[in-house]
């Protein structure tokens, strides 16, 4: 397991906050076009879960997959240059578990022949973030930026707002969004991660590649799909993430 360090002190740090909408491509943009400067560290966590109903963005792509991954997609994607300024940059990418109860189907991303479920829209978005990981490292290993996948846990927010505010999880399973953070806390500053990309953490650890998904809901936790750690499934992902946001 690794060890999370503590690097920063906000006490008497400057916060600037600025408007970002990862559902419209403007606005991505326009905040992509107003960073004027070197960016060490992007963590992308921002995310919908479980959506009952179909619902499309600009008549086109599920809102959470569309959300969860081409927004953050279209986001890191424009931030590259500013990444590549900070010699060492690390994107975070937050994922999830649920991963495992879907990878990406390619042939039916917005359900418009498959029956909509909430937990497979939910868990293609989250293997699309593992993917982006993949990919991203990949063909931006030479910048000196790695990317790397999260998954936080259970943590009861207003993530679950669509599913009656309430986690499925067993309660002694279940974090503290401050437990919940250590995870991406790790990865974003640990020193035994320089250079290392393309993984998935969880609990502070590379989690377990597998070839199904486990039903000891343990295993669950600290596992990650073996599809979504495909270097030729995350190029195929990349292709049609660039085309949806040029």
């Amino acid at each position: 397991m690794l060890a999370p360090e503590i690097v920063a002190d906000t006490e008497n740090s400057e916060i600037d906050v600025r408007e970002l909408d990862l559902t419209d491509t403007a606005s991505v943009r326009a905040f992509v076009d107003a960073w004027d400067e070197p960016l060490d560290l992007l963590v992308n966590n921002a995310g919908v879960m479980a959506i009952q109903e179909l619902t499309l963005v600009e008549n086109t792509w599920e809102r959470q997959f569309a959300t969860n991954f081409l927004g953050h997609f279209a986001l890191t994607t424009g931030l590259r240059g500013a990444l590549r300024l900070a010699d060492g940059a690390r994107v975070v990418s937050v994922s999830s578990s649920a991963h495992l109860f879907s990878p990406v189907v390619f042939d039916d991303i917005d359900f418009r022949f498959r029956p909509y479920d909430p937990l497979q829209a939910y868990g293609q978005s989250k293997t699309a973030v593992v993917l982006f990981g993949v990919a991203a490292t990949s063909r931006w290993a030479d910048d000196g930026i790695t990317v790397n996948s999260v998954n936080p846990g259970a943590i009861a927010t207003s993530l679950q707002r669509h599913v009656g505010g309430t986690l499925a999880t067993p309660i002694e399973l279940q974090k503290t969004p401050a437990q919940g953070a250590s995870t991406s806390v790790m990865v974003a500053t640990s020193r035994q991660l320089d250079g290392i990309g393309g993984r998935y953490f969880n609990n502070n650890q590379e989690a377990i590649a597998v070839d199904h998904r486990p039903t000891d809901i343990t295993q669950l936790a600290n596992s990650v799909a073996s599809y979504a750690l495909d270097l030729d499934v995350a190029e195929r992902l990349w292709a049609i993430a660039a085309r949806a946001v040029e």
